[in-house]
């Protein structure tokens, strides 16, 4: 035998014989026979190349070398009790709910899918997904973390940054076609609009120029909407010119079911936050997942990290 024998099985049965001076009562303790247990005694020596016990009939007495051993055995034994503890807990850490909060578009079209990889990663912990666009009270909901997107004004929740949302104005293809294409701020005077009705200031636009001057246009027309994914809508059906976030319209971009105007004027970006409920950084599944988002913003379209 060589080095590579000595078991843990063989260390807990050395050292038990130890603490009980008593091979039958530890082949009682294990629920295995007496000669397993004389079998284990003697495998450990033969790898270690030293007598540990001294046996007889009917009682086992150690030997200097043996208490040494055991001393050490215990140590050994005890670490391995304490990397299971570890692992059980970290295993334990990745289960049970969080509750998150996301504004209502950038939630259906990104962050779903973020939090779909999250739980592949920690299949054990539940997504409770509430999508709004109301400031809804965190703590009160029990809410472990909210996606915001825009100014906040809460100063009770710790805040993490998560970047920037750049946006463009864009408008479908067939409308450009019919009231024609913009080429300076000015010219968007008179146009149909879409505006939020949920978003302060959407009756202007605010774009600077490649100059870095600013320019401000007042912005009419016959639709408004209170919902990211009614613009959407509103724009693949032709109704108007729109400032749109990035990762709302990026796939419409891309296949050309919108396209951008103005493309060296550029429009103010929008905050994107994640709100922490105090004391939730505490529990450790809230922890990853806030790692976890801090670490995948930056995937979504149009989101510039700070």
């Amino acid at each position: 035998m060589d080095k590579s024998d000595v078991t843990l099985e063989r260390m807990r049965t050395f050292v038990r014989v130890v603490e009980r001076g008593n091979l039958s009562a530890v082949a009682r303790e294990f629920g295995i026979g007496q000669s397993t247990v004389t079998r284990h005694l003697r495998e450990l020596e033969a790898a270690l190349g030293v007598a540990l016990l001294s046996r007889t009939t009917r009682r086992a007495t150690i030997t200097e070398e043996g208490r040494h051993y055991y001393a050490r055995s215990i140590q050994i034994l005890r670490l391995v009790e304490q990397a299971g503890a570890a692992a059980r807990s970290a295993r334990g850490a990745q289960a049970g709910t969080v509750r998150i909060s996301c504004t209502a578009a950038i939630g259906i079209l990104h962050v779903s899918r973020l939090l779909f990889r999250f739980q592949d990663r920690y299949p054990d912990i539940h997504i409770d997904l509430n999508l709004t666009d109301e400031r809804i009270d965190l703590v009160r909901e029990g809410v472990d973390l909210a996606i915001r997107l825009g100014p906040l004004s809460d100063s009770s929740m710790k805040l993490r940054a998560l970047g920037h949302s750049r946006r463009l104005l864009v408008a479908a293809p067939d409308y450009l076609k019919a009231h024609g294409t913009p080429t300076t701020p000015d010219e968007l005077i008179g146009h149909e609009s879409i505006r939020m009705s949920n978003v302060a200031g959407s009756e202007a636009l605010a774009l600077r120029g490649p100059d870095g001057e600013h320019h401000t246009v007042p912005l009419t027309g016959r639709f408004v909407v209170d919902h990211g994914l009614g613009a959407r809508e509103a724009l693949l059906a032709g109704r108007g010119i729109a400032p749109a976030h990035r990762w709302l319209i990026d796939d419409l971009l891309n296949n050309g079911h919108v396209e951008q105007i103005l493309p060296d004027y550029a429009l103010p970006s929008t905050p994107l936050n994640l709100l922490i409920v105090p004391g939730r950084t505490d529990i450790a599944r809230v922890r990853l997942l806030i790692d976890f988002l801090t670490e995948q913003a930056g995937n979504i379209p149009g989101i510039e990290r700070t």
